[in-house]
């Protein structure tokens, strides 16, 4: 994987041909999905060999649908191979390093999908990419969260409450596309482009409001119950728009890179928020209570390099 990221900064400075690019890419890809496929149980090689078959296509044939096909694939699987990698976090601090780690995970996809240089129509490689991340990721999470059945009050609110945030995320942003921006999003907006102008970036909304924050509760809750997967799942809401980011032709990769730190920041303090009042409703406010919790907070599961299913 290194290798390969090396390879596509070699090319993007010019200091390599443009196949190496594509060969890191490929490298990469290959990399992510045997280690997506070990960390969910599956069968390693048997996907690993497939995802080397479609490199040696892109390669081989040089054709701009698979190029842009690859691309749309890493960067849904980073996305959730990221979430799939973390672990359950007993402290805030732990899962704050859970989801910086994912991030990690999810812009080294990015690079590698980026390096494929697809041809992509950018709105449509957003929606793609996160609903195939979200239809890949909630497959898994529904046999690690022990399914519908065993959501309880608080999955349900979680499953509830992330699907409605996300459709009225998308939805609404959409309008906007459409009809123009009214007075007070036209004042964000304005705020925006002064970010981007003079501090390199401004956080984006629905990784700060949704992805990082469902993904750092998730990483908490997990070390206490099941259900937290299904808050992890919303953590690809988050990592996939770390490529859309890259692959803006509007962005610089400083602006890129700035928007989405921005957004981790930005998505981590709202984070906090949420266990902070989710750990006060669960009646544990107090410093001694809250000690007593993470001392009880002994929910096992399986290593980062094993599988979980």
């Amino acid at each position: 994987m290194l290798t390969g990221l090396l390879a596509i900064l070699a090319a993007a400075l010019d200091l390599a041909p443009e196949v190496a690019s594509t060969g890191g890419a490929v490298a990469i890809g290959v990399a992510y999905v045997w280690a997506l496929a070990v960390r969910t149980g599956g069968r390693p090689v048997v996907f690993g060999l497939l995802a080397l078959v479609i490199g040696v296509a892109v390669l081989v044939t040089d054709q701009d649908s698979l190029r842009s096909g690859a691309a749309v694939l890493i960067t849904s699987l980073s996305a959730v191979l990221g979430v799939m990698l973390t672990k359950p976090a007993v402290t805030i601090a732990r899962a704050a390093r859970e989801v910086v780690g994912a991030g990690v995970v999810a812009a080294v996809g990015a690079v590698a999908a980026v390096g494929l240089h697809p041809l992509i129509a950018l709105g449509r490689f957003e929606y793609t990419t996160l609903a195939l991340a979200l239809v890949l990721v909630i497959t898994l999470v529904y046999r690690l969260g022990a399914g519908l059945h065993g959501l309880g009050r608080r999955g349900a609110v979680i499953l509830v409450g992330g699907a409605a945030l996300l459709a009225l995320g998308l939805a609404y942003a959409e309008l906007l596309r459409l009809y123009g921006t009214p007075g007070f999003v036209g004042w964000v907006l304005d705020v925006a482009a002064w970010s981007e102008e003079h501090i390199g970036g401004f956080p984006r909304a629905m990784p700060s409001l949704l992805g990082v924050p469902m993904l750092l509760w998730g990483c908490h809750m997990r070390a206490r119950r099941r259900q937290g997967w299904w808050a992890c799942a919303f953590g690809v809401v988050g990592l996939v728009p770390v490529a859309h980011l890259l692959a803006d032709p509007r962005l610089t990769l400083v602006n890129a890179t700035l928007t989405s730190v921005y957004s981790l920041l930005a998505g981590l303090v709202i984070g906090v928020l949420v266990i902070r009042v989710d750990l006060l409703l669960g009646g544990t406010g107090g410093r001694r209570a809250a000690r007593e919790e993470e001392a009880a907070a002994l929910r096992p599961e399986a290593g980062r390099t094993q599988p979980l299913l």
